[in-house]
């Protein structure tokens, strides 16, 4: 089975987290500094502050800002429910925006939510795919709202020659197994903010600060959403062939947009020539006719060795959210959900994978008859 993303481990992983393993320091030392630092200047930011999940490095941005109840975040329904999860969990309301047919934030569609308990903007760099982080920061400084980047599945990525990271008052990041590195499970903020930095720290580690010999003292309620010194060993080695790991997947990606133009069963997403995708993600839109179709095109991949997936469920259409805010329907949102094909796009492919996948996947798009018209 060729699994849609996985992770890529080599020897040099390997040998850095053994090493950490027997060294002084599990926990707390200076892996974890060295890691954040490393990020901060490859993103060229000020602060890069790690957590134990992008989840929680979530939870900790909206704390920083004040999300509080009676607060609302205007964020796109096409994610992982942490997006949108978090902000709850800080009693404030997701506002879903539509999105546009590439998986992004329909930015023309924002402004249109905003209302005086708007407190923050969270999109998402879809599958690696950079917003256009510049209009939505000119958005924010309009309104005075707070712009929180998601970008797990965007380190690397690139708009007009910047990194995505360095806009955004707060940029979070996924170093979970299948994202672009990975430290096991982890997860970042970036910011150029030196008070949310600080924030941040004190947040991820109960709010309490050390003051001299044995003394501390608890100045805020935080959580421990620490990362090790073994998982940053992990992401310093992985870090060294983020470049790598992103050409490689864009050989395979442009190889995909070539073998496919023109095909009558599906699209593909257009990277723009402004931008550098990860390719977190290579999604196909499958034609309208064989929507009906999805679940036995599903199956019949799976059975020949394609670990294609779906991203995302729009997450007003979970029981709890409905429960919490009604029924919800988005139209653009809808149809790409339905169209939305994942298929293998990572750099442990060869490719001659890459080849395998494309044959097998039209073959098999050939041989299913579709929606009666």
């Amino acid at each position: 089975m060729i699994p849609y993303s996985r992770q890529s481990i080599d020897q040099s992983d390997i040998d850095a987290v053994v090493e950490t393993l027997k060294g002084d320091f599990l926990t707390g030392g200076k892996k974890v500094s060295d890691f954040e630092e490393a990020l901060a200047h490859y993103l060229g930011v000020k602060h890069v502050c790690v957590m134990n999940s992008a989840t929680s490095a979530l939870h900790v941005a909206y704390q920083i800002i004040g999300l509080q109840k009676g607060d609302e975040v205007i964020t796109t329904p096409l994610t992982f429910a942490a997006t949108s999860n978090t902000a709850i969990q800080c009693g404030a309301t997701p506002i879903f925006c539509d999105i546009r047919y590439d998986g992004n934030i329909d930015e023309r569609k924002i402004e249109a939510l905003i209302t005086p308990q708007t407190k923050a903007i969270a999109p998402v760099d879809f599958g690696g795919n950079p917003l256009p982080i510049d209009t939505l920061k000119a958005l924010c400084d309009k309104h005075k709202l707070f712009l929180i980047e998601d970008a797990s599945h965007a380190l690397g990525s690139q708009i007009n020659g910047k990194k995505v990271g360095v806009t955004a008052d707060m940029t979070i990041f996924s170093f979970h197994a299948i994202k672009p590195i990975t430290t096991f499970e982890g997860g970042a903020i970036a910011t150029n903010n030196t008070a949310f930095y600080e924030q941040a720290k004190l947040l991820r580690s109960h709010g309490i600060i050390k003051k001299e010999l044995w003394n501390s003292d608890m100045v805020t309620l935080g959580e421990n959403y620490r990362l090790s010194d073994v998982a940053c060993a992990l992401g310093l080695s992985q870090l060294k062939r983020l470049e790598h790991f992103i050409d490689k997947r864009n050989e395979i990606a442009h190889y995909y947009d070539k073998r496919f133009a023109n095909n009558p069963y599906f699209t593909t997403i257009a990277i723009d020539q402004t931008k550098r995708s990860t390719y977190h993600l290579y999604p196909l839109l499958l034609d309208r006719s064989l929507w009906c179709s999805k679940e036995e095109i599903f199956q019949a991949l799976h059975v020949k060795g394609l670990g294609v997936q779906v991203h995302y469920k729009p997450v007003y259409q979970f029981s709890y959210y409905k429960k919490l805010f009604g029924e919800q329907r988005l139209e653009t949102t809808e149809d790409f959900y339905k169209a939305e094909l994942s298929i293998p796009c990572h750099q442990g492919m060869s490719m001659e994978d890459a080849r395998m996948v494309a044959d097998t996947l039209l073959e098999t798009l050939a041989s299913i008859k579709g929606c009666k018209r």
